[in-house]
């Protein structure tokens, strides 16, 4: 019990410095956080712009996030601490990590919620790619509801030919949650295909709200 108390208390520790970093380096704005379930199990499917993403999907919450990265990421022994810290689970890329499936599908279970981003990488070009179909495993077993987040700036902030971030305004929008009877009788590569339009749909409206131009899809 003592233990993940400390744990606990670590994340928001952690976590708190991360709103610090947003306030020193962005202006990060956040929409539609009622959306995400005050209680019990649910899956953040994201699209991925940025290294900062698990932050920014996660300073505006109330609610801990557990997340799930490449394991290549945990090579080096002080970074692979810090991100375990704070319930980071490495999965192994190209193939079945069936270790890894079993520990979220434990952590949704038991009520978490859980971080994914689907795309499988970074975007090249700021637009969302097709999502990888796999994820509505977790929801079917565990009757997790799913919760679809547009994050918007990211890719201008730090686009992958940058060795640095710059500076900037990051939007974050949590679309209304999609709940486990709305997807039981879906298949899994259904699913992906309407949370990839669903995303789509969300990004371009964050873009016309801030006077943007639309991706073309």
């Amino acid at each position: 019990m003592f233990k993940e108390r400390l744990k606990a208390g670590w994340y928001w520790l952690a976590l708190w410095a991360c709103r610090f970093f947003c306030i020193l380096f962005f202006r990060v704005r956040a929409c539609g956080t009622e959306n995400v379930p005050d209680k019990g199990p649910f899956i953040l499917v994201s699209n991925h712009q940025s290294y900062l993403d698990p932050i920014f999907c996660t300073v505006a919450l109330k609610r801990q996030l557990c997340y799930v990265a490449r394991d290549s990421l945990f090579a080096n022994r002080f970074f692979g601490w810090v991100i375990s810290s704070v319930n980071t689970i490495p999965v192994k890329r190209g193939r079945t990590d069936l270790s890894a499936i079993k520990r979220i599908i434990r952590l949704l279970k038991g009520g978490k919620g859980v971080c994914l981003f689907p795309e499988g990488t970074r975007t090249s070009d700021g637009k969302i790619a097709s999502l990888k179909p796999g994820f509505s495993l977790f929801c079917k077993r565990t009757e997790a509801s799913i919760v679809p987040v547009v994050i918007d700036g990211a890719f201008e902030c730090w686009p992958r030919n940058k060795k640095v971030f710059s500076h900037g305004t990051i939007s974050v929008c949590y679309g209304k949650a999609i709940t486990y009877e709305q997807v039981k009788d879906i298949s899994d590569e259904r699913l992906a295909e309407l949370l990839t339009d669903t995303l789509r749909q969300m990004q371009n409206d964050c873009l016309l709200k801030q006077g943007k131009k639309i991706r073309d899809y």
